[in-house]
């Protein structure tokens, strides 16, 4: 199996008990989390060596995030210790017309601060088959784009593909911002991956249809993904096609185009939603494993539909479904009726 290197931040996750709003909650549900982390532990989970790269404090809870990746497999090698705090994120989970809400306590965090010599990114590629990074890791801070910048350089001078979940955060940064740092990094990506809003929050393209509406025209997304590839070089533009009737039921299919041919996967209809957190991490983490070890995008592509669907229907930000799960889903088995 492939080398698989992540750089991003990982979070103490603390979620109200069930469907509870923060203000009535009288305690948390602890987890760990953060979008490169989440694809680490897929690609693990799926055989690969997987490395997560991050900053975290030498502490206990620093420790205790160590060693929610190690339960499942990822390399913790490259994870420095140092810093004074771990990110945390707050989720308040909807249902029905009610939507999920997250509030980010992220400030100052270890890897937000940390410096390039913090990290031999050449030693971290040396043998690797393809790193991953999100749009949320250079919008933590200056020092976690620039850490974001000398990673994907160091990628390249190894040959490694680098992929990036475009992965907008209005709660971190702006679109200008985000489109001034994000944009110059294409220059060093294979595979993007994102949604219609982060095409145009982070990349400046605009879609078709009324996204908030839940209204996502494949058919508009052609233009788009034809634009993005011909301006920055990309191999494969992926990405979901989230259709939101609520909170808790949602229609969920992917798109990816290759410089020639679009490929749409089938749909899932996913109601009841269990925790749609991480959903599009699994999405990530299940397009690299299909592209590193599948004949065709569109065998690559349902293989992450599939996943990135069962994980909405696990608790926490990890996906935890195992390859046969997932081909099984891909493959058309979704009664979910009881496997003896």
């Amino acid at each position: 199996m492939a080398k698989v290197v992540t750089l991003g931040e990982i979070m103490l996750r603390l979620s109200t008990p069930g469907f509870e709003k923060f203000v009535q909650a009288d305690n948390f549900d602890a987890c760990y989390g953060g979008g490169e982390a989440n694809v680490a532990v897929s690609c693990a989970n799926y055989g690969h060596d997987a490395y997560f790269v991050s900053k975290l404090p030498a502490h206990e809870i620093g420790q205790s995030a160590v060693n929610a990746l190690r339960r499942y497999g990822v390399h913790t090698d490259y994870i420095t210790r140092g810093g004074d705090r771990v990110g945390i994120y707050y989720l308040e989970t909807g249902a029905s017309m009610r939507p999920s809400k997250v509030i980010y306590d992220r400030a100052h965090s270890a890897i937000a601060e940390a410096n390039p010599e913090d990290f031999d990114f050449d030693k971290i590629m040396e043998g690797a088959d393809w790193f991953h990074w999100s749009g949320i890791t250079p919008a933590i801070s200056d020092k976690a784009a620039e850490l974001t910048r000398l990673a994907c350089e160091a990628a390249k001078r190894h040959g490694v593909t680098v992929s990036v979940d475009l992965n907008f955060r209005k709660k971190l940064w702006t679109k200008e911002k985000a489109q001034s740092v994000m944009r110059p990094l294409m220059k060093y990506v294979d595979v993007c991956i994102g949604n219609e809003e982060d095409a145009e929050l982070c990349l400046g393209f605009k879609p078709e249809g009324n996204v908030e509406a839940g209204e996502t025209s494949a058919e508009g997304y052609k233009g788009i993904f034809q634009a993005m590839a011909k301006e920055f070089g990309f191999k494969y533009v992926a990405s979901t096609l989230r259709e939101s009737f609520s909170a808790t039921f949602n229609g969920w299919k992917g798109m990816i185009y290759d410089g020639k041919d679009f490929y749409m996967s089938k749909r899932y209809e996913i109601n009841p939603i269990i925790d749609r957190v991480g959903g599009g991490d699994s999405f990530s983490g299940g397009l690299i494993h299909g592209l590193l070890t599948m004949p065709t995008q569109g065998e690559a592509l349902e293989f992450a539909v599939a996943a990135s669907a069962l994980k909405q229907t696990i608790p926490g930000d990890f996906n935890i479904s195992t390859t046969a799960e997932v081909l099984a889903l891909a493959g058309g088995s979704a009664n979910g009726r009881v496997q003896r």
